[in-house]
């Protein structure tokens, strides 16, 4: 699998919920109790992947707490949760690592390619000042008292979709009922792309056969195991059509907007160091500019960090970058839609993973938007 599946690369059966807050939860124990015994630098997060060093040169050591300002001489260092492996589609963060945006910023960024949810509970712990997530996750841990809170958009539009074969003839949410949809889980943005789907198209799950296929889905869509799959629209419609097949996508972009991927901090960090907040959105904003500008010459950065582009996926690669940047082109770089949230929460209501509605003025801000 090569897309964000941002929400978890863990295919348990537990409901959304439970697993947000079995996994949040206990690593916040941890990390408070890290806290209490030794304060210097962030504990490896529980489940996490091998991380990677952002900077490739030799660099000032400097020893500063999460989201203190850079000592005279010296970068602030940031571990930067991604909530997924290595990917293209990560080009923006690459680039301002390569073209030097994160120094300007007197910052040394290391990428952790841990779980989002780890990152979420790091950053709602103040372990580490900034984490990458999806919106939904910003809601969910707000649920659970964590004091995250949002401050960029980078992707302005929901990537979830739901693919068929044009065979099919699945041109339109209703299309969906009777239907048999595979998706990875039932958890994380896939699931909740779905279930906006389906409320678009006026269904409800009963009217449809839902299954757990884990990320499967190009194979169970092109053996005739599922009628369609919920895939990322930047992905596996490119990958099926590198492959011969013609399918038909319907985006949750077309039906709904919904707060998307972007960059998390904590109500701590926002307060007291709003101008190191205001110095990541500005380098990221300058990687994803620079991205949209010139992708090739961002593509050939990635390769440094990413493996396995070259050869025959160099060309699929290439193209899921390209599709990926249409979702972050934007008259606003960094700026969130308020209706995106109010979007986002009604489809977390209506889902049973919040209970009550949220003050979402507290959840997002634009105030560090240049």
């Amino acid at each position: 699998m090569l897309d964000l599946h941002w929400l978890s690369r863990k295919s348990q059966k537990h409901s959304p919920a439970i697993t947000w807050r079995a996994s949040s939860v206990v690593l916040l124990l941890a990390l408070l109790a890290t806290a209490c015994s030794s304060a210097g630098t962030a504990p490896t997060p529980a489940g996490s992947a091998v991380t990677q060093s952002a900077a490739n040169q030799p660099t000032v050591e400097t020893a500063v707490q999460p989201g203190d300002a850079p000592t005279p001489g010296g970068l602030t260092r940031i571990r930067l949760p991604m909530g997924y492996i290595p990917n293209v589609q990560y080009a923006p963060f690459y680039v301002a690592v390569e073209k030097g945006y994160f120094r300007e910023a007197g910052l040394e960024i290391e990428f952790d390619y841990s779980f989002e949810t780890d990152g979420v509970a790091l950053v709602g712990a103040n372990q580490t000042p900034f984490s990458v997530v999806s919106g939904e996750q910003v809601l969910l841990a707000r649920a659970q008292k964590l004091p995250v809170v949002y401050v960029m958009a980078w992707w302005h539009d929901y990537p979830v979709g739901i693919s068929s074969l044009k065979s099919s003839k699945i041109t339109q949410p209703s299309d969906l009922k009777g239907k048999k949809i595979g998706v990875p889980g039932l958890f994380g943005a896939s699931y909740i792309g779905l279930r906006a789907l389906l409320q678009a198209g006026g269904l409800k799950e009963s009217d449809v056969t839902i299954d757990s296929i884990g990320f499967n889905q190009i194979e169970a869509l092109v053996s005739n195991q599922e009628d369609s799959v919920v895939i990322y629209a930047n992905n596996e419609p490119v990958q099926l059509a590198a492959k011969g097949y013609q399918v038909d996508t319907l985006r949750v972009k077309d039906y709904v907007q919904l707060a998307s991927n972007g960059l998390l901090t904590n109500e701590k960090t926002a307060a007291e160091n709003p101008e190191l907040v205001r110095r990541m959105v500005q380098a990221i904003l300058k990687g994803v500019a620079d991205t949209l500008q010139n992708p090739e010459e961002a593509f050939t950065i990635c390769k440094k960090y990413v493996e396995g582009l070259d050869g025959q996926n160099q060309e699929i690669q290439k193209k899921i970058l390209a599709e990926s940047m249409e979702y972050w082109k934007t008259e606003k770089p960094g700026e969130t839609s308020p209706q995106a949230w109010e979007n986002m929460q009604k489809v977390l209501l209506d889902m049973g993973l919040l209970t009550q509605p949220l003050d979402l003025s507290q959840a997002y801000t634009n105030q560090f938007v240049p």
